[in-house]
């Protein structure tokens, strides 16, 4: 399983229907994520770029495509950004590969 930052803003359409109905959000997506194999680790809303932000877990970077490319079919959101979140432990083990690797930069 791996953990996924979803961003997204909503349409102005959206942000109505939402002040007319309020809905915890979490609990109207909750399902659709337990559907591909995932849970909601978190979801807030948020000021500046980005009306919304969760975390989720997730099997695979397909699934977590499918639960994007399922959210942006439903029309409420304008824009999405879906950044892969890795483990410190993850980093620390990349850090080490690259270490060892082998690369040399261009010369010029």
């Amino acid at each position: 399983m791996a953990y996924y930052l979803y961003q997204a803003t909503y349409t102005r359409e959206a942000w109505a229907a939402q002040l007319q109905n309020p809905q915890n959000v979490a609990d109207r997506a909750r399902a659709s994520v337990e559907e591909l194999g995932g849970t909601i680790v978190g979801v807030w809303y948020a000021f500046g770029e980005s009306d919304l932000i969760g975390v989720v877990e997730m099997p695979d970077n397909v699934s977590m495509a499918a639960l994007a490319m399922a959210f942006a079919a439903g029309g409420a959101v304008s824009a999405a950004k879906t950044t892969v979140l890795m483990p410190l432990e993850d980093g620390l083990a990349a850090m080490s590969k690259a270490a060892a690797s082998s690369y040399q930069p261009p010369k010029s």
